[in-house]
């Protein structure tokens, strides 16, 4: 599928989102991403007041992890809550090229807010949700990549300025397989965000590159343990006990070594 027949689809389904969120009322929000241009993802949208979206906003935080990762089935039927409350009952379906790459996608986000309200009279009626995934649905890329950061930064549990070249690797890693870094310009927010210069970010993901520290897919992959791991530190296991009576020093030293190192 060459670029031109991928505008053309594009282009239908576009078209089709509009008569599709006319028949489901002014209460669900329908939006088509191109994803080939991430940062200007929204080509057609419908009911936009839902999240406060138009035309022209970027991916939010989650397209661009699933971009980053390439997801292998649409996602369906998903729970997401937008910045000012509502809550979304959401659906995705992706377009793909002739090699299976995604390249755009229709996204369906139903406000179901007054339902839930009502959830325990009318649980049989919207039923539960399959998944509960975090979307806050950005405007912005600078947007999205302040809350990665802020993620990391939080997770770490240190003060912006206290942060160690380990930390900032660790960061730049856990943002890269958030794939903060598809777009070009990201990497000058990022060094402007961790005062460190572009180069300083470039050398950092040839050093995650080298090391093998690439997100492959999964949460709790290397990126995501680098981060909670360096968290962990604020909360040191406690030490070995001592030796007791019935236990010879020697063993008690053996077992030290033998014990997994946490956190």
């Amino acid at each position: 599928m060459n670029s031109a027949e991928q505008d053309f689809l594009l282009d239908f389904v576009g078209r089709f989102s509009q008569g599709l969120a006319a028949a489901l009322g002014n209460n669900c929000e329908v939006v088509v991403h191109d994803l080939r241009r991430p940062e200007s993802s929204i080509i057609a949208i419908a009911n936009g007041h839902i999240t406060g979206r138009s035309v022209g906003d970027t991916l939010d935080a989650l397209g661009f992890e699933l971009l980053k990762q390439q997801p292998a089935s649409d996602l369906l039927n998903y729970r997401t809550k937008t910045k000012d409350g509502k809550v979304l009952r959401s659906s995705s379906v992706f377009l793909r090229d002739d090699s299976g790459q995604v390249f755009g996608a229709l996204c369906i986000n139903a406000d179901v807010s007054g339902l839930v309200q009502v959830q325990q009279w009318l649980q049989e009626s919207i039923g539960p949700s399959s998944s509960t995934v975090d979307e806050s649905f950005e405007h912005t890329v600078d947007e999205v990549l302040e809350k990665l950061l802020q993620s990391a930064i939080s997770a770490i549990g240190k003060d912006p300025a206290d942060l160690t070249r380990e930390d900032k690797v660790a960061i730049v890693s856990y943002l890269d397989s958030k794939g903060a870094f598809l777009v070009r310009y990201s990497v000058d927010r990022v060094a402007e965000l961790l005062k460190l210069t572009k180069y300083t970010i470039y050398n950092y993901l040839d050093e995650i590159k080298q090391s093998g520290n690439r997100h492959t897919g999964k949460a709790g992959t290397l990126a995501a343990d680098v981060i909670m791991s360096l968290a962990g530190r604020r909360n040191p296991p406690p030490p070995d006990p001592p030796a007791t009576l019935g236990h010879h020093p020697r063993a008690v030293k053996k077992h030290r070594k033998a014990a997994p190192v946490k956190g």
